[in-house]
């Protein structure tokens, strides 16, 4: 069935409003998707789940209807994100929040990331500038004033880098050389903060336009850093909400390793978090019952690419079938037709066919034309050299217990 989600909720005008959109997190979730299902579907006071909640979308959605939920995630960004996404409406007045950045301005603490490869991604100019904002954030013990300032200045310092904030995979490229050429030539202390207050205002205006769509307080857990595939479900869930990765179309640890640095984070916790990512680790082998899956493998000729292929579908039809245990009426799973060599994958027709052995049944699958993407557009992928091309539709498949 088709649909365009984005025109199907009146009362979220726009994919970016509010909270959510205040951090570029590649393939997030739109709102409204989440909002059609709590609405088609669910009744306030169920809990519902996402166990690849990436930028957390599908809890800031579960907040304005009256949804209890619980989100688990690989990247320790979700907590930052949702942290910060919850505060509600900020006490600071706008003479206290310039008073705030003015005092990150003349912070003397410091802090530099633990990370071997930091010179290669950052100029040493900007380093003491930098240093000292971070020091400044990191021993702020008001939480309101940290997390008004974290997004904003991890913002910033990605546009300080050497790397190209409109790839999420952290690149240098000939735009971002140009870019810091550019920076070095100007007076870049003053654009610096001039960014950070544009970027502090900017947050501080959307969690104002949040609370216009009166989220409720309801209980909630968040899991940060976890290993989706061998976590367990503590209780039972009415609702499974989720968009897992799309093949190999995301590194989602790789994309914000910058960000994750200036966090806090190790090189050590990092790699660590790299390695569970799905599809480059290794999962045991499972029993696929869908004859579309094993009809695409055939197509892969490439033997690095039917491994991740693989390794792909072990992972994430293993997490759903295990899960879906513990979920008491349906499973949404909003994935698109992700390209192994420009063949499109119907990865929807392969979580349908393999769910039905675990006894889910197939109401229906929404299809959602993409109007707009984040990243940035090519006809050439530079990780393969081939030509490129973007997904064109997503998927909702709803299944019912």
């Amino acid at each position: 069935m088709s649909v365009l989600f984005r025109n199907t909720i009146p009362e979220i005008p726009y994919t970016t409003y509010g909270v959510f959109s205040i951090y570029k997190y590649p393939a997030k979730f739109i709102p409204q998707v989440i909002a059609f299902v709590l609405k088609k579907y669910g009744v306030p006071g169920m809990k519902v789940f996402d166990p690849f909640a990436g930028y957390g979308t599908v809890g800031l959605v579960a907040k304005v209807y009256g949804f209890n939920y619980e989100l688990w995630d690989l990247n320790p960004m979700l907590e930052i994100i949702h942290n910060t996404a919850t505060m509600g409406k900020p006490n600071l007045s706008i003479t206290e929040l310039i008073d705030l950045i003015e005092s990150l301005k003349n912070s003397d603490r410091e802090f530099i990331p633990n990370w071997d490869n930091f010179n290669y991604w950052f100029p040493k100019e900007f380093l003491p500038t930098l240093s000292r904002a971070w020091g400044f954030v990191h021993s702020e013990k008001r939480k309101e004033n940290k997390y008004l300032l974290i997004i904003p200045l991890l913002k910033v310092t990605r546009h300080f880098s050497w790397s190209d904030e409109k790839v999420h995979k952290l690149y240098r490229s000939k735009y971002s050389r140009k870019k810091i050429e550019n920076l070095l030539r100007t007076n870049w202390k003053s654009i610096f903060y001039r960014m950070l207050k544009e970027e502090v205002f900017s947050l501080y205006n959307k969690l104002f336009e949040y609370e216009r769509l009166h989220p409720k307080r309801v209980e909630y857990t968040v899991k940060s850093g976890i290993d989706t595939l061998t976590t367990e479900l503590d209780e039972k869930v009415d609702i499974l909400i989720t968009s897992p990765p799309y093949l190999q179309a995301q590194e989602y640890i790789r994309s914000t390793k910058l960000e994750l640095f200036w966090l806090g984070y190790d090189e050590a916790y990092i790699k660590n978090l790299s390695a569970k990512e799905i599809p480059y680790r290794k999962v045991p082998q499972i029993k696929v019952y869908s004859p579309t899956f094993f009809e695409y493998r055939k197509k892969i000729k490439e033997k690095h690419l039917r491994f991740i292929y693989d390794q792909y579908f072990y992972a994430i039809l293993s997490s759903f079938s295990r899960l879906g245990e513990k979920v008491k009426n349906y499973m949404c799973i909003f994935v698109g037709p992700a390209k192994v060599r420009n063949i499109p994958i119907p990865i929807d027709d392969i979580i349908v066919e393999h769910l039905r052995e675990f006894g889910w049944k197939h109401e229906v699958t929404f299809v959602d034309r993409i109007l707009s993407r984040v990243m940035f557009e090519s006809k050439i992928n530079p990780a393969s050299g081939r030509e490129d091309s973007r997904i064109k539709t997503e998927h909702l498949v709803v299944l019912k217990k």
